[in-house]
């Protein structure tokens, strides 16, 4: 019975017809060019589109060219074998499309059979060497072979049926599920996060905005009503003034008439010829005729004026400026810092020195008790100084010294001492270099951990704080400039946090190396720090 049918049903399909050489994967809407080869519609036009500007057009396989563009069209009957050749048998090493399947689904013994899709061609399940179906799982090599291959090169190696094999790793792959699908879902809930905080940055921003408008427009609305006032004030003054010095005026007025009048009727009597009408009338014209409340010397310009009052209003305006001068910086590093989301902290050593910034001290600014190595990666203290050319940037009273390197973003090092006791620090540049509160940590624009064999003190803008933790002779820092946060690190066989600063910062921030006390010989270096690095566990301060 099975020889009556077997002719007729058993199909041998070459799998390379049915695979686009292209993507390598069944063909989808084939289409056949004029030299005879198929591909899929998508990816032919795909080949064809990148040598547009060539004007020729070739195909993949053979190269031969074309010109101009060929106009494609789909292999109808290639499509329909596509279709029909659903499954292949691993007994038969044939591919049946499903009216020639039909018996294996009939007869007993062919229902035997192991039927597979025919979605991978069968010749890639065949062993090349012996051609035979590889049924057998190479544990020693990692790769499936044939039962005539664990006879000869692979006899010794551990072997296992693929069956075997395909549950173990059945095993793996439902783990591997739950772990993506976990891992999916957390990704999902950081997406669903990433988009809510994406709505409330929005929101905050537009929030900051029209409170920022708010507060800008009661601001310029209180100098509009003060320069109105001030305009009131000066209107009211001037109209007083004006009216008291007119008043003044009148009365100067009249009495320079009346002086005018004594004067000609004495100039009239000075020319008299009669004695007793001489005497009789001066001594009525000697009687003064002057005001008594215009005393002599009555006008005097007083020194005050309303320049005066341009004066301070020019003395509030540069206040002003220096005010905003002194907040811009802040305002305008506070909003390029802030983030819709922040990448996670660091939690490793590991993940720390994905960060680490290589360091070089800078020579223009070691004291000259210092000195400072070939590789500009240490200093040591000298009890006397050194020759150094002069220069701005040199610290001239206390023994530090800077780092060439400004950091921004998020950047890490680590710093080793040898005696005495040592500050590592960060600092603006503008950092002053010829008075006493240079020393780090005693301005406002440094932060410093003070370490020596007793233990830890930070310090910034003169306040100290006392620090716990392991005695080490290693320091990590690690700078998270946008988040605003600088991190102290004692470096053991563990990590742990010492002292953490949360701040907003406004300028660059250079690392930095100062002697506390000690004598001739005690020297820090910024470490020059390897790719590999062991992981340590940070533990909470």
């Amino acid at each position: 019975m099975a020889e009556k049918w077997q002719p007729q049903c058993g199909v041998e399909l070459e799998p390379n017809q049915f695979y686009c050489s292209v993507c390598l994967d069944l063909l989808k809407d084939p289409v056949t060019i004029q030299c005879g080869h198929t591909y899929c519609r998508s990816c032919i036009e795909g080949c064809w589109e990148q040598e547009k500007e060539k004007g020729t057009y070739s195909c993949p396989q053979c190269r031969e060219t074309f010109s101009p563009r060929p106009v494609l069209g789909r292999n109808t009957m290639l499509a329909e074998v596509i279709n029909k050749a659903s499954m292949s048998c691993l007994t038969c090493l044939a591919s049946y499309c499903p009216a020639h399947l039909e018996p294996h689904h009939s007869f007993p013994v062919l229902k035997l059979h192991q039927l597979v899709s025919a979605t991978v061609p069968l010749k890639e399940k065949m062993c090349t060497k012996h051609n035979k179906l590889m049924e057998v799982y190479c544990k020693t090599d990692r790769r499936c072979i044939c039962y005539l291959c664990t006879m000869d090169y692979h006899r010794d190696h551990s072997t296992v049926s693929a069956a075997a094999e395909r549950a173990v790793e059945q095993v793996k792959l439902s783990e591997n599920q739950n772990a993506v699908k976990l891992r999916s879902q957390e990704r999902q809930d950081e997406l669903n996060e990433v988009v809510k905080a994406v709505k409330d940055f929005e929101i905050c921003c537009q929030t900051a905005v029209k409170s920022n408008d708010e507060l800008f427009d009661e601001l310029i609305s209180s100098f509009q009503n003060k320069r109105a006032l001030i305009k009131e004030l000066i209107e009211a003054r001037r109209k007083t003034a004006i009216a008291e010095a007119e008043d003044l005026q009148m009365q100067l007025k009249e009495e320079i008439a009346k002086l005018r009048r004594r004067d000609d009727d004495l100039e009239q009597l000075s020319h008299t010829a009669d004695h007793i009408h001489f005497i009789q009338i001066f001594k009525s014209l000697s009687i003064s005729c002057e005001s008594p409340d215009l005393p002599s010397g009555a006008v005097v310009r007083p020194k005050r004026s309303m320049e005066a009052v341009s004066d301070y209003v020019s003395d509030l305006t540069y206040d002003m400026q220096n005010l905003l001068e002194t907040t811009w910086p802040k305002i305008s590093a506070t909003v390029s810092v802030t983030d819709v989301v922040l990448p996670p902290v660091p939690k490793t050593r590991g993940e720390l020195l994905r960060y680490h910034c290589p360091l070089t001290l800078d020579p223009n600014s070691v004291n000259k008790c210092f000195v400072i190595s070939q590789e500009s990666k240490r200093v040591t203290s000298d009890s006397k100084e050194k020759y150094y050319v002069s220069h701005s940037d040199r610290f001239r009273i206390v023994k530090q010294v800077l780092c060439k390197e400004g950091l921004t973003g998020r950047c890490y090092w680590e710093v080793s001492w040898s005696g005495g006791a040592w500050s590592v620090a960060a600092s603006y540049k503008d950092i002053s270099r010829t008075s006493s509160d240079s020393e780090f940590g005693k301005n406002d624009k440094s932060w410093c951990l003070e370490c020596s064999a007793d233990g830890y003190t930070f310090r910034h803008n003169s306040v100290t704080k006392a620090v716990s933790g392991p005695h080490t002779s290693q320091i990590g820092v690690y700078l998270d400039y946008r988040s605003g946060t600088l991190s102290f690190y004692s470096i053991s066989d563990t990590m742990t946090l010492l002292h953490k600063v949360c701040t907003v910062f406004t300028q660059p921030l250079y690392p930095g190396l100062g002697l506390k006390e000690g004598s001739s010989g005690c020297y820090a270096e910024v470490e020059k720090l390897m790719v590999v690095m062991p992981t340590f566990l940070l533990l909470p301060c």
